[in-house]
């Protein structure tokens, strides 16, 4: 009585928890990334970041390939002793950030007018490669202080558009009016904190000398010559503006739903439509299997009762079996290629692992956007170190399987999936290597990566490993026959493929509208940051994933099919097959990628994460089957 009591209240609780994630994320930081106060006049740093392709006036990405600020094509003007790289995080490296110092001299609260920067030439072979990139949506990336400057705050994406398209005719951005916010520290005059960066870019054609007073008036545009040289000068100006926005809440400007009641409406209806499901099968199966139980149990009773007509009566509405009870002696055969399975669980629980750590920690606000790299840091930390996971939960099942080939369960373990997703992403960084893409992660970092996954990863799976083959064996609940049982043909639904499309859809129906959003901030350079939602969608996503492949495995089992190893972990699985069929749907809707270049990285990209999405999905349905299995033959009395 007392739980029912007070379990409102920790709906309640929840339901705050859930809705205040997004809220609690932005105003948290990280130690380490602390506030910097400057005084009036003092130099305000502002570096420049890797240029990124943005959707333009047709609300398409037409480019998925970005590049060094510095590319020789820009010819952006270069700071006194040329640019220097800023330090940044192995994950800040691996999203692709390259930062640099920069040639802009921003004082602190001094106002600056039309200030010159430096003249450059562009010859035709540069003008015709940044009118394609212009037209494309290329976006410049530059931070102030830490902080991303814009063109528009409330579109989610930092950054400013490189040039237009007017009427037809590219024009080139070469003037910059700089807007800077800042607040002065409560209990100060002279300590002032930058808490906005906003950025409107202009094309002027300057005719002679550049004057403080000069970009008061109007010019005509760049257009950059295909034909000829075209002589450019870069000029930019800087506003001071007060503000009362706190340093803290300066991310709220990103953060910001552009529809948050269709949003809250989607993720609403998903949730109610999938906890009804899992409702829905768990009472059907709670009812149908006490039924079978007591019938299996009377059953037992029969052969103990007289011989004067009990039995009978007993016997009555008893002897239809609905079959799962007769492949006692089966259902905890060794499946086929047993190693595989194995391998592939003992990733997918390491997987399981990582991701709800992640999502955690991106709960606690350790993924704000002012540390950058954060996620790339933590998946990398957390895939080092659960890699023992991985090793224990394969060691233990294949034990449990009566595997044979231990020391390749141990090999494959930490190399199979990995080396997969590597040999991929290898594959795709030689891409961007080829386009000359700063996102191509440089060969020093990836030896540091290899070397972190030899070093660290691979031997705490092998010790995972060793501690799983020396722990007991899991006893099985019934004993297996050493003849196996024929299996009778299926109908059509419980035939694999049918099976598996029936079952696959439901996981991918909880989280899809999480996954636009997602999807949206990969391809869009979006922050994302409602990670209250996306913690719902995971919990019900693997509700979902458990509940529908139990009642898969249930229905073999009472069409006397003993396979369910490789159905459970195949059907739920196949949900990742409806995550690449969204990508495409995506790509066809969303995306206009003029490249042969730009079409394989997406391809590449969407196969990798749907691949991680079935090794994930498969191995949360295969456990929930066997916790289920295991279950129902520990409740039946086996003679």
């Amino acid at each position: 009585m007392q739980l029912r009591k007070h379990a409102p209240k920790g709906g309640a609780l929840l339901a705050t928890l859930l809705t205040t994630a997004p809220q609690i994320a932005s105003a948290f930081y990280l130690p380490g990334v602390a506030p910097r106060s400057y005084s009036e006049g003092e130099l305000v740093p502002l570096n420049v970041n890797t240029i990124r392709p943005v959707a333009v006036h047709d609300q398409f990405v037409h480019s998925l390939v970005s590049y060094d600020y510095y590319h020789p094509f820009f010819q952006f003007c270069v700071p006194e002793g040329g640019p220097k790289d800023v330090s940044e995080s192995l994950g800040s490296i691996l999203f692709g950030d390259r930062i640099k110092t920069s040639p802009y001299e921003l004082h602190m609260k001094k106002n600056e007018t039309c200030k010159t920067l430096c003249p450059r030439t562009y010859h035709k072979a540069a003008a015709f490669w940044l009118n394609q990139q212009i037209r494309d949506g290329i976006s410049i990336n530059w931070l102030v202080d830490g902080f991303p400057a814009a063109q528009v705050y409330n579109t989610g994406s930092p950054g400013f558009l490189l040039g237009a398209e007017i009427n037809g005719e590219v024009v080139f951005n070469n003037h910059y009016d700089i807007f800077i916010e800042y607040h002065t520290v409560t209990g100060t005059t002279d300590q002032h904190r930058v808490v906005g960066v906003n950025v409107r870019p202009e094309s002027r054609n300057y005719k002679g000398e550049v004057k403080e007073d000069t970009c008061l008036g109007s010019q005509d545009p760049v257009h950059l010559s295909e034909t000829g040289d075209t002589t450019v000068t870069f000029t930019y100006s800087v506003y001071w503006v007060p503000s009362t926005t706190a340093w803290a809440t300066r991310w709220d400007k990103y953060l910001h739903v552009i529809d948050p009641k269709i949003h809250w409406f989607s993720l609403i209806n998903s949730a109610v439509i999938v906890v009804f499901l899992v409702l829905t099968v768990m009472s059907v199966l709670i009812r149908a299997l006490k039924k079978d139980i007591a019938r299996y149990n009377r059953l037992d009773q029969i052969e103990l009762a007289d011989i004067s007509g009990t039995s009978a009566v007993l016997e009555d509405g008893v002897q239809e079996d609905s079959g799962w009870k007769l492949v006692h002696g089966d259902v905890f055969r060794t499946p086929s290629n047993p190693l595989l399975l194995s391998v592939f669980l003992g990733s997918g629980a390491q997987l399981f692992v990582i991701t709800g750590f992640t999502i955690a920690l991106a709960l606690l606000g350790f993924l704000s956007p002012s540390s950058r790299g954060s996620l790339g840091n933590i998946i990398l930390f957390l895939f080092t170190v659960l890699g023992f996971v991985g090793g224990y939960v394969s060691a233990r099942i294949y034990k449990s399987m009566q595997g044979e080939k231990w020391k390749l369960n141990i090999i494959l373990t930490p190399l199979l999936v990995p080396g997969i997703v590597f040999a991929t992403f290898f594959i795709l960084d030689l891409v961007l290597w080829a386009k000359q893409s700063s996102e191509a992660v440089p060969f020093t970092t990836m030896l540091v990566i290899i070397l972190i996954w030899f070093i660290i990863s691979v031997p705490l799976s092998f010790a995972g490993s060793w501690l799983g083959f020396r722990a007991p064996l899991i006893e099985n609940p019934v004993r297996t026959n050493q003849i196996p049982r024929q299996i009778p043909p299926a109908t059509t639904y419980l035939k694999p493929i049918p099976s598996m499309l029936l079952v696959g859809i439901l996981p991918f129906g909880a989280i899809f509208v999480e996954l636009y959003f997602i999807m949206s901030s990969i391809w869009f350079s979006k922050i994302y940051y409602m990670f209250g939602f996306l913690f719902l969608c995971y919990g019900l996503m693997i509700m979902t994933c458990a509940a529908a492949t139990v009642l898969l495995v249930y229905f073999l089992l009472c069409a006397e099919n003993y396979n369910w190893h490789w159905r459970a972990f195949l059907a739920a699985g196949t949900s990742a097959v409806y995550i690449f069929l969204n990508c495409l749907v995506y790509w066809v809707s969303k995306l206009s990628l003029s490249g042969f270049s730009g079409s394989v990285l997406y391809i590449g990209y969407s196969l990798l994460i749907s691949f991680l999405f079935f090794v994930l999905t498969g191995t949360i349905g295969f456990f929930s089957s066997w916790w289920f299995v295991r279950k129902i033959y520990k409740s039946i009395k086996i003679d």
